[in-house]
């Protein structure tokens, strides 16, 4: 791979090429999983987590496992980041044990940081600003269905979070178009929506940001959506039913995209809020892909990072 050498603490991190290596070796992981029972043998990984989890911490565990490896879970008390002992002095001495880092932050900072003053890779498995790791499984979900990510139009309604970020980061990076609708003051940072219209300048993907709903699901080949408060943001909840009550995926909205038109989510989903059961449980549903890809494509990121040389 050309730019992953050390972390994937983002998707800034990649470029095309990688991404497409990291798909194709996601399915041929999936197809194939015996084939790579030993690539981490002897590797041991550390999962530093601040948030809860249940889909990143069961697919890391069980991926590097899986692969030979071993992980050891890190809750948000045993290391105390920041406070306890500081970021910096965490990650050298993680370095001297470990094999690798993935780590599950509030800030986006102490990703960076770990990353800075590790010796091993780091990897972001969430922050307050990015979430990589589920939108290269997002990818690979869309990716088994179409080989030619152009073709593939994504509507994101919601909140502009973390999980969105990342998203139009790597779409634009691959030529997928997206579509993100939110409400007025909840649309991605400009930082992120800017970087995302240069990657589509090179790419030809195209780039909408809207407040509309039915404009951004109009014509798309998927439709994502995410819990409306994120972790760290609970005690908005309520102010933001609210406010994002239009912005619910149901069927009726589904219809603006088509009846071919699939559904994602990164659960775990607020049924009833962003999403309706109907929506959840119908056949164009593959949140349940999304998160089972979530375990293929973790492998292909450790082993890439940690993998023999020439991997």
């Amino acid at each position: 791979m050309s730019r992953l050498a050390k972390d994937l603490t983002s998707i800034n991190d990649l470029d095309r090429e990688d991404v497409e290596a990291l798909l194709q070796l996601g399915l041929d992981m999936k197809a194939h999983p015996g084939k790579y029972a030993g690539a981490l043998s002897g590797r041991t990984m550390a999962l530093l987590f601040e948030k809860p989890s249940l889909r990143t911490r069961v697919t890391f565990e069980t991926g590097v496992f899986q692969m030979g490896g071993y992980g050891i879970y890190l809750a948000p008390g045993d290391i105390g980041l920041g406070t306890r002992e500081s970021v910096p002095d965490a990650a050298r001495n993680l370095s001297r044990w470990l094999d690798v880092i993935v780590a599950r932050t509030f800030s986006h900072q102490v990703i960076t940081d770990l990353a800075r003053f590790a010796t091993i890779p780091v990897v972001n498995a969430l922050s307050d600003d990015e979430h990589p790791c589920q939108a290269l499984a997002d990818l690979l979900t869309l990716y088994e269905r179409w080989k030619d990510l152009s073709e593939v139009r994504i509507a994101y309604v919601g909140d502009g979070n973390n999980v969105c970020n990342s998203l139009l980061l790597l779409c634009a990076m691959v030529g997928t178009s997206m579509a993100v609708a939110t409400p007025a003051g909840y649309d991605p940072p400009e930082r992120f929506v800017e970087q995302a219209r240069q990657l589509a300048a090179r790419s030809g993907a195209e780039i909408l940001i809207t407040t509309d709903p039915e404009e951004a699901v109009r014509g798309s080949q998927a439709v994502y959506t995410d819990v409306w408060a994120s972790m760290g943001r609970e005690e908005e909840a309520e102010k933001r039913r609210k406010i994002f009550s239009a912005y619910q995926v149901n069927a009726r909205l589904m219809k603006q995209a088509g009846p071919q038109a699939l559904f994602l989510h990164c659960l775990p989903a607020h049924r009833g809020e962003e999403v309706t059961d109907e929506v959840m449980d119908s056949p164009q549903s593959v949140v349940f892909d999304q998160a089972e890809n979530r375990l293929h494509i973790q492998k292909a990121v450790l082993y890439r990072l940690m993998g023999k040389p020439g991997a």
